[in-house]
């Protein structure tokens, strides 16, 4: 009984290849939100990417842009259509206060995010949605350390 689990599940990921390899690993497209621009994930392996944004931070007023080594450690549904796996990880985060002459920073940091993930089977496309909290701190002075949170939803179009 437990080999032929074992086997379903190896056929399970091996399948799971085969699609990504048909869609193509690297995707770019749109993100909504903190930030609002440009984003794009390129996959390592089947449950492992690197995925990153930048644009415009409305919400502090500047420039954002963050990379996230994200796991996909498990699926939350699988259809004939889509995926539906969740995924966390940790990544860096930059960010450049753009105010006034005598209110312009650069702050760096570090995050934590979790997002799910609709990823299409017969397009070459995903959308996710996400939520990252950033340990950060701003080269100014009285600006020091913080805590914010990120929160994005966006599509990518993979080659």
């Amino acid at each position: 009984m437990r080999s032929a689990l074992l086997v379903l599940a190896l056929a399970g990921v091996a399948h799971a290849d085969d699609d990504r390899a048909e869609k193509g690993n690297f995707g770019v497209g749109l993100i909504l939100g903190e930030p609002t621009g440009i984003c794009a994930k390129l996959y390592l392996k089947d449950d492992q990417a690197l995925q990153a944004a930048v644009g415009a931070a409305f919400i502090l007023g500047g420039i954002q842009a963050h990379v996230d080594y994200v796991f996909h450690p498990f699926i939350l549904q699988k259809r004939d259509s889509f995926v539906l796996p969740f995924y966390v990880g940790p990544g860096v985060w930059m960010f450049d206060h753009t105010g006034s002459r005598d209110d312009h920073y650069f702050g760096i940091g570090l995050r934590g995010v979790a997002g799910l993930l609709f990823d299409f089977k017969n397009v070459p496309l995903d959308a996710f949605i996400e939520a990252a909290v950033v340990f950060d701190y701003g080269f100014k002075d009285a600006v020091g350390g913080g805590i914010d949170l990120d929160v994005g939803a966006g599509a990518r179009f993979y080659f």
